[in-house]
């Protein structure tokens, strides 16, 4: 429970900062400005912005990888596309699609289910540090917490560079903070 609150205290003061920021009232031009606007779709969540100009946040970097498509499947699942797709900055352990196939059969599938909601967004959050962590900023040791309030350990041994013992293959930068590419699905600790 603690996790969660943690979590949704952060997306509400992100959401509240943006809201704020575009909380400007305007006047429309004309009548048709405004029967333009009562037609038009529902607002969407940051994830929908197009934008083939700056730089990719984390999910359009996934998104764009055919090595990411179960994790972004996820990131759908658990209604955290638009969550990652704000301001940030975080950093994000990205595990690929083969990755996830190392987990029994029938996880992955099993996690996806609505009524798995809870503990899928749980592994997701298990996989997202609130800050941009650059590697040289990272060290042998060094204990991260996690936005599910759980810890991941980092390792640095003969310049290979892990996270819960899960093999670090890409540093990809993105907008909104770092993806680093791992090779295991980080599973949170059980609880006591």
């Amino acid at each position: 429970m603690k996790r969660n609150f943690l979590f949704t205290g952060i997306i509400t003061a992100l959401l509240s900062i943006w809201f704020s920021s575009c909380n400007q009232e305007q006047k429309p031009a004309d009548e048709s400005t405004t029967n333009a606007s009562q037609t038009a779709a529902p607002e969407s969540g940051q994830s929908t912005v197009k934008d083939d100009q700056s730089q990719k946040d984390v999910v359009k970097v996934a998104a764009g990888s055919k090595d990411h498509t179960t994790l972004v499947t996820a990131l759908k699942a658990a209604e955290y596309v638009d969550v990652l797709s704000n301001s940030g900055p975080f950093t994000v352990f990205a595990p690929t699609n083969e990755a996830f196939n190392k987990l029994p059969a029938g996880t992955v599938e099993g996690l996806l289910k609505p009524e798995a909601k809870s503990a899928l967004r749980n592994i997701l959050e298990y996989h997202v540090f609130v800050g941009a962590l650059k590697q040289e900023y990272l060290h042998d040791g060094q204990t991260l917490n996690q936005v599910n309030g759980d810890n991941v350990t980092v390792g640095l041994k003969d310049g290979k560079f892990t996270v819960n013992g899960a093999n670090v293959l890409a540093t990809i930068p993105a907008s909104n903070g770092i993806i680093y590419v791992i090779d295991a699905v980080l599973l949170p600790p059980a609880k006591k």
